[in-house]
């Protein structure tokens, strides 16, 4: 399948939306039990850094980036979210998504990139850790869905080789 990476428009939101809801109703890729609205969404995600893979009109995956905290020292901080089409799992948009997030936040002074994914959701830790990601530990029954179910978050953490350094 041919898709190029680019920037999410507020017009994709349609489809973004679609996508994070097909994640939301597995159980294992976020806590979120409903899909917000565009204007919550874009208000809590950093404006740069929002990916896409696109194929003609059709969206197979985005990726995006919130800020971990308001103070000043954490700007260069943020927290990856990343979903991907079920009809596209397994034929590397995942992976392009996140390589290109990472080169994106890079771009805009980001120096530690987290991830907090859910320890069933074994796609998602390793598509993190084969970019470079690390995992630092699990937080065991960290979240209990509306299902009653208890579940361990691991955290993934890559740190730039190239921002931060100095």
């Amino acid at each position: 399948m041919e898709y190029t990476i680019e920037t999410m428009k507020n017009s994709d939101w349609e489809q973004v939306a679609a996508i994070y809801l097909a994640g939301i109703q597995t159980g294992i890729a976020t806590f979120q039990t409903e899909i917000p609205t565009w204007e919550a969404w874009d208000e809590s995600h950093a404006q740069c850094c929002r990916l896409v893979a696109r194929s003609n009109n059709e969206i197979h995956g985005w990726a995006a980036i919130s800020p971990t905290s308001s103070r000043c020292v954490y700007a260069g901080v943020g927290e990856v979210s990343i979903y991907i089409d079920a009809a596209c799992r397994g034929m590397g948009i995942g992976q392009a998504l996140l390589n290109q997030l990472v080169k994106c936040s890079e771009e805009n002074g980001y120096w530690t990139l987290q991830a907090g994914v859910l320890r069933d959701n074994e796609a998602s830790r390793a598509l993190h850790v084969k970019c470079g990601f690390k995992e630092l530990g699990i937080r065991e029954k960290l979240g209990k869905m509306p299902t009653g179910k208890w579940h361990d978050v691991v955290f993934l953490e890559r740190r730039s080789s190239k921002v931060g350094q100095e």
